[in-house]
């Protein structure tokens, strides 16, 4: 018979939760296990691991293979006892690649609407302001278009 120490799912739709098991191989994931060794909850934060390493050495005394994850998981519980900086496993994220394009469009929209209205407001003086702050507002030498219908009125 050949033993696998590998993980089986547990817990809800959605929320998942892994045993650590001593199965025979030739078993389904959710099979009956030769025995529990220990529980694996990667929802907390951090997230929690559980072994048994007494009985997991035991079996691997007796000729069972671990799976990759429980290697990882085994080596994570050995950092955490001897006292070392427990790293926090790695959890299955979202891509940190480049934004959808409707986020990308949502988050170039604010920046493009606010300049239109700070140039407007910049660019047009105070209705009832009068000709001498309107041309101070204009740079030397240049004449406000008020100031320029008030000189045609005059000129007229």
């Amino acid at each position: 018979m050949s033993v696998r120490i590998r993980l089986t799912r547990v817990g809800a739709t959605k929320r998942p939760a892994y045993r650590v098991i001593a199965i025979d191989k030739r078993r389904s994931r959710d099979g009956r296990p030769l025995e529990i060794l220990g529980f694996y909850d990667p929802l907390t934060e951090p997230a929690t691991v559980s072994l048994d390493t007494e009985k997991i050495n035991a079996w691997i005394g007796k000729g069972a293979q671990p799976s990759d994850t429980v290697v990882k998981l085994m080596a994570q519980a050995e950092r955490a006892a001897a006292g070392d900086d427990p790293e926090t496993p790695k959890r299955a994220t979202r891509s940190t690649g480049k934004p959808s394009k409707k986020a990308a469009a949502k988050a170039a929209a604010p920046a493009s609407e606010e300049a239109p209205e700070a140039t407007a407001v910049a660019e047009a003086p105070a209705e009832g302001a009068p000709a001498d702050e309107a041309s101070a507002q204009e740079g030397p030498g240049e004449e406000s278009p008020a100031a320029a219908d008030e000189t045609e009125k005059a000129g007229a």
